[in-house]
């Protein structure tokens, strides 16, 4: 059986931001690590994600991951 976390499952997508004004500059999610200090409900939590744009530059979002079936 293998295990998986989220942080693991979340690196090498790819991160498209939901806003219009940014819906161009999304990439490849290079690292994720739990935020502890901001509270997204009772079966969900927030990342904060590193990713490469397509300029190549590095940025960072938080992203809501739903963790209930």
């Amino acid at each position: 059986m293998n295990t998986y976390t989220v942080e693991s499952l979340l690196i090498g997508k790819t991160y498209q931001p939901s806003s219009p004004a940014r819906k161009d500059k999304g990439g490849v999610i290079t690292h994720a690590e739990k935020r502890r200090d901001v509270w997204s409900g009772r079966e969900a939590e927030a990342y904060a994600i590193r990713f490469t744009n397509p300029d190549g530059w590095d940025s960072w979002a938080t992203v809501v991951v739903t963790l209930a079936d």
